[in-house]
């Protein structure tokens, strides 16, 4: 667990580095799918289903 959540942090930080420099390309699409895989491994990983889950449906009631 220790591991996982290094990495998640590790990419994350690597992540917002990519995004605030503006630099897009195929290194950051793998920064950005490693953050998620290892992110989807942690604990926040229901949290965030279930946000996402409500985001969709607030907007299917629109």
């Amino acid at each position: 667990m220790a591991l996982t959540v290094s990495l998640v942090a590790l990419f994350g930080l690597v992540l917002l580095l990519l995004l605030r420099s503006k630099t897009v390309g195929y290194g950051s699409a793998f920064v950005a799918a490693g953050f998620g895989f290892f992110l989807a491994s942690t604990g926040a990983a229901g949290p965030i289903n279930q946000l996402t889950s409500a985001v969709i449906e607030a907007f299917q009631q629109l």
